[in-house]
């Protein structure tokens, strides 16, 4: 009998839509993607599409959707972009728990990358994770991100005081990469 061979999924990131309102609400509700998420739980349609509405036409941020052969399975974007400064704030968030550990996270991240270094032309990434949530610590790691430090008790989770690892990518060591 011959083996099937596995094919690499297609991933593609696509800017965020209405019609994606619903699927982020799902993912965001469900309790294996929201650990290490900082979001009024549980989130609510209504109040999506009003964070949708008042995000139109910004362009201090960035929303996409993660696509893997063409079924959507997650999200990730740039915040507070800052072009005087040129940098900005990277986050991701797999949804489909079933496509988690695919590679698809990584796709995604380097998709996004590409956009951020290459057509806004940004000189440093960052972003904020959680001391405890290791997963992402090595998507971010296996990226090129740099652990910068440590902020003590930088925000409150589920009721806690949490520490944060800051990390950083600058567009240099990201091309030199490549």
């Amino acid at each position: 009998m011959a083996r099937e061979e596995k094919r690499p999924m297609i991933v593609r990131i696509r800017k965020f839509e209405r019609k994606d309102i619903p699927k982020k609400v799902e993912w965001i509700n469900n309790p294996q993607n929201n650990k290490f998420l900082h979001y009024d739980i549980p989130l609510e349609v209504e109040k999506t599409q009003k964070w949708f509405d008042s995000n139109i036409g910004r362009t201090d941020r960035y929303d996409a959707v993660i696509e893997a052969d063409g079924v959507p399975c997650g999200t990730i974007g740039l915040l507070e972009i800052d072009k005087k400064n040129s940098k900005a704030e990277y986050y991701i968030a797999m949804g489909e728990t079933s496509l988690k550990g695919k590679g698809i996270s990584t796709q995604a991240s380097k998709i996004l990358l590409d956009y951020a270094f290459g057509e806004l032309k940004l000189n440093r990434i960052y972003l904020y994770t959680e001391t405890e949530n290791i997963p992402a610590q090595r998507l971010f790691e296996k990226l090129g991100f740099i652990k910068e430090g440590c902020i003590r008790d930088d925000i409150v989770s589920h009721g806690k005081f949490v520490d944060r690892y800051i990390y950083g990518l600058v567009r240099d060591e990201y091309l030199k990469e490549e």
